[in-house]
C-alpha cells in the first residue's frame, strides 16, 4: 500500500499527539523523544511530527511505498523528467532505516519517496548527532 506522508514541525509534541490522535481516531504507531508518527489506514496517510522551535510549519512531504523497487522506479521517473534528485540507500533517519529519493517542487517544498527497511533505536545512524547539518541531511 502506498500512502502520502505529511511531516509537520510542532512546538509541543504531547499536545500535538493528543490533538492528532483525536482528529485521526488513532494512536501513534511510533513515539520517541521529540518524534511521533501515525500510520492512518483511512485515508491512507503517514503523519510525522517533529518537536522543535518551528511549530506550525511544514517540515516535508512524502510518499511511502511498499518496496525499494518502487523507490528506484520513482527515481528513474523523476530523473527522466529532468528533476534534480537526491537518492539515499539504507539511510538511518526518523528511527528507521530507509531507501529514499528526495526532490523539490518548483517552490522548494521537499518531497521524499521512501520505503522503510526496518526500525532503529536511534533517530540518526550511529556516530551522527542531532546537529543542524545532520538533521537537515536526514529529513530535508
Amino acid at each position: 500500500m502506498s500512502r502520502v506522508q505529511l511531516a509537520l514541525d510542532v512546538t509541543d509534541l504531547d499536545a500535538a499527539v493528543d490533538f492528532y490522535s483525536a482528529l485521526l481516531g488513532v494512536s501513534p504507531a511510533k513515539r520517541k523523544p521529540g518524534y511521533a508518527n501515525f500510520a492512518v489506514e483511512d485515508p491512507p496517510l503517514k503523519l510525522v511530527l517533529f518537536e522543535g522551535e518551528r511549530g506550525g510549519t511544514l517540515n516535508h512531504l512524502g510518499i511511502e511505498v511498499t518496496d525499494s523497487d518502487e523507490v528506484a522506479s520513482a527515481t528513474a521517473r523523476l530523473d527522466a523528467a529532468g528533476l534534480a534528485t537526491d537518492e539515499r540507500r539504507s539511510e538511518t533517519c526518523c528511527y528507521a532505516t530507509q531507501d529514499k529519493v528526495w526532490v523539490a517542487d518548483p517552490d522548494g517544498a521537499r518531497w521524499e519517496v521512501y520505503n522503510v527497511l526496518g526500525d532503529t533505536p536511534t533517530f540518526f545512524a550511529e556516530g551522527e548527532g542531532p546537529d543542524g547539518a545532520t538533521a537537515a541531511a536526514c529529513c530535508n
